[in-house]
């Protein structure tokens, strides 16, 4: 990875920031590709028209069923800096819409939060800076100090229970099977977003 000085990739989030959207209008883009038949990136194959069928479903179901305890919202509520957590992500990313709704959920909570999203393939020079293992994995969440402008921390592409479940996997296995793929969505099902929610307050706090 091309290590820039600190001023060159604040150039490079500011300009990405400039063409992001905000979570409302990410869930109408993808409800739009889904009609269009289509997907978000560079690489329009069958496979991924469909990931992102299946993405509009999931996120869906998570933004009516997402649930905060009442102990989580108070500490989110009790953020005091201003941040932005600028997401990068694709529409048929399978992890992402198990992710982004979640992540929705908890910035709703505090306005001092403002969640925006770019594409991966739109955005190569923003992704090329935050590369996880070398991989341009997403969904991949960047936060931002709003009056310095300097990244915070990062989130991301899965929350630290799953990456472990994956890397355990694959030091055992060598790759990630169709099967274990499964068992993750599995997981995520399961988990209800929970594990992400714990790893966005430990963002913040």
């Amino acid at each position: 990875m091309e290590v820039l000085e600190k001023h060159m990739i604040n150039d490079i989030i500011l300009t990405s920031l400039q063409k992001s959207i905000n979570y409302q209008d990410y869930r109408k883009l993808v409800a739009q590709l889904v009609e269009e038949h289509s997907t978000t990136g560079n690489e329009k194959t069958e496979a991924l028209v469909n990931y992102t069928m299946l993405s509009d479903r999931r996120m869906k179901r998570w933004d009516k069923t997402v649930k905060i305890s009442d102990e989580i919202k108070a500490k989110v509520e009790s953020f005091s800096k201003k941040v932005t957590w600028l997401v990068i992500t694709e529409s048929w990313c399978g992890d992402a819409a198990h992710i982004m709704p979640v992540i929705n959920k908890v910035a709703e909570l505090n306005d001092h939060i403002d969640y925006k999203i770019v594409m991966r393939d739109e955005n190569d020079a923003l992704m090329n800076q935050f590369l996880t293992n070398g991989g341009k994995a997403i969904p991949k969440l960047i936060m931002i100090d709003n009056e310095t402008n300097t990244v915070v921390n990062t989130f991301g592409p899965r929350p630290t229970v799953a990456t472990n479940l994956v890397n355990a996997y694959k030091a055992e296995h060598g790759q990630l099977t169709l099967e274990f793929k499964e068992d993750l969505q599995r997981w995520y099902n399961k988990d209800k977003g929970q594990s992400t929610i714990e790893d966005l307050v430990n963002l913040l706090f």
